[in-house]
Order: C-alpha cells, then structure tokens, then sequence
C-alpha cells in the first residue's frame, strides 16, 4: 500500500471517528440532561445508578474516540516524517495487513505489546 492510499484509509478513520465522538456527545448530554430532570439522589433513586452507570460508559466511549483521533494525528505525522508503516520497536517494516486492519499500528505483529512496556 502506498502512503497515498494510507493516507486516504486515515482520513477515512478520522471521519468515522470525528462522527462518531459527535454523537457520543451529543448521547452525553442527553444523559446529563436526564439526571437534570431525575432524583439527584442516585445511591436511593432506582434510576439514579442507572444514569450514573450510562453517562459514565458514554464518558469512557469519549474519551477512547478522542485517543483513536490523537492516535491518528501521529500515524499522519508518521506518513509527513517517512516512518509510517515502520515499528517502533526494531525498525522493521508493519505489514500492509496490519496495517489494513490497524491503520494506526506503531508496531509489527511480533512487537504488538512491548511498546506499552517500556
């Protein structure tokens, strides 16, 4: 695969992502909006753990669309810089299906989990 066609498949994800972490917020501030109108007491009201427990999954979906989108902006600084598709580990070429599946991968497959251990 091409940068030019790695670039493209980022773009792609960057669309998917930037929609999806708009209708996350947009879900947020329904449920926010619904504790609003609930009981502030959420440890007696039955319903209260159950906006507490909802706005804290749509927290948590935020905040992993925001890191896919960081994860993004560095695999497009990669391509900019010449060390796209590269492992940051040994230096070797990622293979283009990891790639595929993984357009933000830092890492070769042998490699996948050391780069969050040291």
């Amino acid at each position: 695969m091409t940068d030019t066609a790695h670039s493209t498949r980022l773009a792609e994800e960057r669309e998917t992502t930037v929609s999806r972490l708009e209708a996350l917020r947009r879900e947020f501030g329904q449920v926010v909006e619904a504790s609003v109108d609930s009981n502030s007491d959420d440890e007696h009201d039955p319903e209260g753990a159950t906006i507490a427990y909802e706005r804290s999954q749509v927290a948590a979906l935020i905040d992993q669309a925001e890191q896919h989108l960081a994860e993004i902006d560095a695999a497009e600084k990669r391509i900019a810089d010449g060390t796209y598709g590269r492992c940051v580990v040994c230096g070797r070429p990622i293979p283009d299906e990891r790639l595929e599946a993984r357009p933000t991968a830092t890492t070769c497959i042998d490699h996948a989990g050391a780069a969050h251990l040291g």
